[in-house]
């Protein structure tokens, strides 16, 4: 199954509920963004690649960037519209991978998190994305990323990760580990009537490692501002 069949198919019914509340994931973000002084300056035009119900694109358009918010599944493209209601985001439907499109409108800030980097078929393709991003920001832009870590294989009882559950549902993933890819299996009990039911969907994501990313970085003539673990993910600010 494709990345975005299993969006389209499974993730995307419960993405928002998996993720948490929405606000304080955005107050999140837009603490990060203040930490590190991420502000709009020149062009205040954002990329939010893989912007899904809106928690970066959100932080971004209160923060005075117009932001142009790339996904490719209709439900979180639905939601990602409500929420940004009265605020300056330009929705689209597509892939992420076609970032190029947007280089005429120079944008000074292209944000990828959320793991979305992993979700892309291979290296080369995170590779040529990372390229892509580079060669359209603008002067002094800034690239941010961030993305779990997969190139240490998981081994036994660890494959199995407890991801959230509540009174109606319960989201468990199991993690098996090829030579380049992971495989992702999400297994969604859910109940209706006092009855469980279980919802099985697979996926397939890169082992990629964070020095592979920040050497690609470095090859694209970037610097790299910030390098770390924020709320259990690589994250990575470079800079132009």
């Amino acid at each position: 199954m494709t990345v975005k069949d299993h969006y389209d198919n499974h993730l995307g019914d419960f993405y928002s509920w998996m993720a948490g509340d929405f606000q304080s994931k955005q107050q999140e973000f837009a603490q990060f963004l203040s930490e590190h002084s991420i502000n709009p300056t020149s062009t205040k035009i954002a990329i939010d690649l893989g912007a899904g119900h809106g928690i970066q694109t959100v932080s971004l358009a209160q923060r005075g960037y117009n932001v142009i918010a790339v996904d490719f599944n209709k439900q979180l493209l639905d939601e990602l519209a409500i929420n940004t209601s009265g605020l300056h985001a330009d929705i689209i439907n597509g892939d992420i991978k076609d970032v190029k499109q947007f280089g005429g409108r120079h944008p000074e800030l292209i944000v990828c998190c959320g793991d979305t980097l992993t979700q892309l078929d291979s290296i080369e393709e995170i590779r040529t994305l990372l390229s892509d991003c580079a060669a359209i920001l603008d002067s002094n832009g800034k690239l941010i990323l961030s993305f779990r870590d997969y190139s240490t294989e998981l081994t036994g009882d660890n494959r199995f990760i407890a991801v959230k559950g509540d009174d109606t549902k319960i989201l468990t993933c199991c993690l098996d580990f090829e030579n380049e890819k992971v495989r992702v299996t999400d297994l969604l009990y859910c109940k209706t009537d006092n009855v469980w039911q279980m919802k099985v969907s697979s996926y397939y994501k890169v082992r990629v490692s964070p020095q592979a990313i920040i050497d690609i970085l470095l090859e694209n003539g970037l610097t790299i501002d910030f390098n770390g673990i924020v709320n259990r993910m690589v994250t990575v600010i470079a800079g132009k």
